[in-house]
């Protein structure tokens, strides 16, 4: 697999981020584009897609990032990063009007809503799917970045591991951006499918982005190793686990997490 991705992309590792984050946005368009062909999905099936994706990026961040910074440079500049990703996307959250949108789309009516005309609940509607989409499309920042920074490293084995790992939960995560555009009120599903491409398309820059940092400029390698999984971390504690674990369905969200972590950890050792 590694021959067959260097005839692709090339020795250099800027265009092999390239390839990396076409593959994962590729993949990103692949759950978007699963709206055009499923009518009705349910609450346990999303929250299960959801979780799968969490417990990818959960192992991800260890196998390909974390422990291999450390290995690199020792615990700290990894642990350095860990903090500097969670506190931009943290502070990234607060840029951004934070929003909490439910996994089927349905979002709980203010007082105001409730006494506003079906114009005006349908335009509060447009504008929570909107600040969903926005979210989700931040979240896709480290990810594309974290691909970059693995090709960066030069560890082609281990960059192709995570390019797979963050390309199979990029799956659900584009189909529930899909999904809660059109159960929110976009009656379209081919704009609904626009919207779960669109929020991908974020990853291919940022991986050529971190792909050429670390290139350039090799002793932040570590650190920005950390920065990328402090940042999908804390997408997952603050997003997408309370996200799938605030209704009925959270053993369903449980049981998709652990199998992630489970395919995750199987592809590491098979792939690497």
């Amino acid at each position: 697999m590694v021959e067959f991705f260097l005839r692709i992309a090339g020795p250099h590792p800027v265009w092999q981020g390239l390839v990396g984050g076409l593959v994962i946005a590729t993949l990103n368009l692949v759950g978007a584009l699963v709206v055009l062909l499923v009518r009705n999905p349910s609450e346990a099936f999303l929250n299960a897609s959801l979780g799968f994706s969490a417990g990818v990026m959960l192992a991800a961040s260890f196998t390909s990032l974390i422990l291999p910074g450390i290995e690199l440079a020792g615990a700290i500049p990894v642990i350095v990063g860990i903090i500097l990703g969670a506190v931009v996307l943290g502070q990234a959250d607060r840029w951004v009007p934070h929003l909490h949108v439910a996994i089927t789309g349905r979002t709980l009516p203010s007082e105001h809503e409730a006494a506003t005309a079906e114009e005006g609940v349908a335009g509060n509607r447009v504008a929570a799917v909107l600040l969903f989409i926005v979210a989700i499309t931040l979240h896709n920042m480290p990810e594309g970045l974290a691909v970059g920074v693995g090709f960066g490293s030069g560890n082609i084995s281990e960059a192709l591991t995570l390019m797979w790992a963050i390309g199979l939960q990029n799956i659900p995560e584009g189909m529930a951006v899909a999904f809660t555009a059109l159960q929110a009120g976009f009656g379209r599903r081919f704009y609904a499918a626009y919207t779960g491409i669109r929020a991908g398309l974020v990853e291919i820059p940022l991986a050529v982005l971190g792909a050429w940092a670390v290139t350039v400029a090799r002793p932040i390698l570590p650190y920005a190793m950390g920065f990328a999984a402090g940042a999908m971390l804390y997408v997952i504690c603050d997003e997408i686990i309370p996200e799938t674990h605030g209704g009925a369905q959270k053993r369903v969200a449980t049981v998709g997490t652990m199998l992630g972590l489970i395919i995750m950890l199987y592809l590491d050792v098979t792939l690497g």
